[in-house]
């Protein structure tokens, strides 16, 4: 039985303006955006500015040593665009460095067979070829319109400040506490005594900060240098060395030989209108197949009634079977994983969009950090599937099969969004959903985003809000095994989503109304 409230109502209205804005995980990271949009900078200029913002200010969650995806949408040519830079293993990593550790089960994010001491999970072992910095420097090299030094200056100047601990910052560095004491950097840069979260002492009137002097160090060789500093310069050097002397496997020559990539999209026709999705290695294709069935099982009403959320739980049920059978994703999720990286979704005045999700893949990654970049490093090598022989299982050079979804589209009225959600298996069903609120009842982004979801990926049982109606919830258990469960700040049983919207007058953004940090922000 619950212990939460039942009675407790949260809303958070929806920011809108005839300006750009810029819907974020951070408020900061969303207000540093809306500021690039307001010295004349487009969708892509805020979003390079929002991605390293968010780096500083949720660590955890994303940055420099981390990876991801961004679709575009370019108003004037009508086109969308993908960058992919998801991370992949390093070349040198050897599949038998990872053996099973026999009968048990991985309890992070992934039920993977467990591998001894957890080298696939956490520390250096885990660690895979970054990709984050070199995918926004190509979508800034192609389409940026400010200078690359300018738009990582506020990233900077968050990281001299240092990050304030917050009671939402102390929460998140105690749920991972007894993991970062492990690594003596990590515990350094977030413990105190290398055992006690940073909040000892804390009061709701301090300012208590986490010292990322050697973060800002780095983001300023970046800036200076430009994207490529992370792979081909000493920064690269710098952060290879670190890796390998705590036992991983990533060189400098891994580094140096990764490449972003600029892909071409999904289009994918749903109800009149159309959704640009990122392709093959993401939950894209899934995102794909989810609507399609959708289109011809779902017959929408007035509101989505019992009828409508069995059928998004037949589509996405049926959806993840073929993706973890032919994709080889994990076959489960940890329903007590906290949430795990970020997402922002920007529109500018002119109307181009950009939908970003960018992650460390864990919460705190590796729970490592390298000492001499100051860099929270990822955890990507737990993307792969630990037992050999498996479509997606370990191999060096191999790239890794993201959860990320971020999309750009537009409903049969005009309407034109940015959409996508951090939460691992969890961020599809919520693009799905969010879509077919948006495409199927019209409504509105403030009304999508407080509308009750579910969440069907790949488990035994799917998942729904326990405020949805009686009758609603007997539909669904109809069809099979419910928990129903209460959206609440910490962990979060559903995706935590961020999106924008424009009727071509007025633009629209939202952020998760149960994250206390994430917010929109309008240009001023």
């Amino acid at each position: 039985m619950s212990s939460f409230s039942a009675s407790q109502v949260v809303r958070k209205p929806a920011v809108s303006g005839p300006g750009g804005l810029v819907a974020a995980q951070h408020r900061q990271a969303a207000e540093v955006g809306a500021e690039v949009l307001a010295a004349g900078g487009d969708a892509l200029d805020a979003a390079v500015a929002t991605s390293f913002a968010l780096g500083v200010l949720e660590p955890w969650m994303s940055g420099p040593a981390g990876g991801g995806a961004m679709m575009l949408w370019r108003a004037k040519e009508r086109q969308a665009h993908c960058v992919f830079y998801g991370m992949r293993a390093p070349a040198g990593l050897d599949p038998a460095d990872y053996p099973l550790s026999g009968g048990t089960v991985s309890d992070d994010l992934f039920p993977w067979a467990a591998v001894v001491g957890d080298r696939n999970v956490r520390g250096a072992t885990a660690v895979a070829v970054p990709g984050l910095v070199d995918g926004i420097g190509l979508a800034h090299g192609r389409f940026g319109r400010l200078p690359w030094r300018e738009l990582l200056q506020p990233a900077v100047g968050l990281a001299r400040r240092g990050l304030q601990v917050d009671w939402y910052a102390a929460l998140m560095i105690a749920s991972a506490t007894r993991v970062l004491a492990e690594d003596p950097d990590a515990a350094a840069l977030f413990l105190e005594d290398g055992r006690w979260p940073t909040i000892a002492g804390w009061t709701a009137l301090s300012d208590k900060r986490i010292d990322l002097s050697r973060m800002a160090d780095t983001l300023s060789e970046i800036a200076d240098k430009g994207p490529r500093e992370l792979y081909d310069g000493e920064v690269g050097r710098a952060l290879a060395a670190d890796v390998r002397a705590k036992g991983g496997s990533l060189s400098h020559e891994d580094l140096k030989a990764y490449r972003a990539e600029l892909q071409q999209p999904l289009e994918i026709a749903y109800r009149g209108g159309h959704v640009h999705a990122a392709p093959r290695l993401t939950a894209g294709p899934t995102l794909a197949d989810v609507l399609g069935r959708l289109e011809t099982a779902l017959t929408p009403g007035a509101a989505p009634d019992g009828t409508a959320y069995a059928a998004y739980a037949e589509a996405l049920d049926a959806a993840y079977a073929k993706r973890l059978s032919g994709m080889g994703d994990s076959d489960g999720e940890s329903p007590e994983a906290p949430a795990c990286t970020t997402h922002f979704s920007v529109v500018d005045r002119e109307g181009n969009m950009a939908a970003v999700t960018q992650t460390l893949l864990s919460s705190f990654g590796a729970r490592c950090v390298s000492p001499t970049t100051g860099l929270l490093l990822n955890n990507g090598i737990m993307w792969f599937d630990p037992e050999p022989g498996r479509p997606n299982s370990l191999a060096p050079g191999k790239r890794c099969l993201m959860n990320v979804c971020p999309v750009v589209g537009a409903d049969a009225a005009g309407r034109r969004f940015a959409l996508g959600a951090s939460g691992g298996r969890k961020i599809m069903p919520a693009v799905a959903q969010l879509t077919s609120f948006l495409a199927d009842y019209g409504m509105s982004l403030e009304e999508a985003f407080h509308q009750p979801r579910i969440d069907v990926s790949g488990g035994t049982a799917a998942v729904a809000d326990e405020s949805l109606p009686a009758g609603t919830l007997a539909a669904l258990r109809a069809g099979r095994e419910v928990v129903t469960t209460k959206r609440t700040v910490f962990p979060y049983a559903f995706a935590c989503p961020a999106g924008v919207l424009s009727d071509g007058a007025t633009n629209w953004g939202a952020s998760e109304p149960l994250s206390p940090w994430g917010d929109a922000v309008a240009e001023a």
